[in-house]
């Protein structure tokens, strides 16, 4: 398997992921009483993945000079 590939299968386990955890933030900020600890702690590995998404798109994406 070349790079590249390895690269694609690492995106869409990565979207996901962060699409499980949107989900699972939505649950969780629906639930009463809210664990807010626990929320933070989501969001912000959401925000990781999302960083690491556009990561791996820039990479995988060409660059194209107009």
């Amino acid at each position: 398997m070349d790079e590249k590939a390895i690269l694609r299968r690492r995106l869409i386990n990565l979207q996901t992921e962060h699409r499980d955890l949107d989900d699972a933030i939505a649950r969780l900020a629906d639930a009463h009483p809210v664990d807010q600890l626990r929320l933070q702690r989501m969001k912000k590995r959401k925000l990781c993945l999302k960083d690491e998404i556009a990561r791996l798109e820039d990479i995988l994406t060409p660059d194209i000079i107009a």
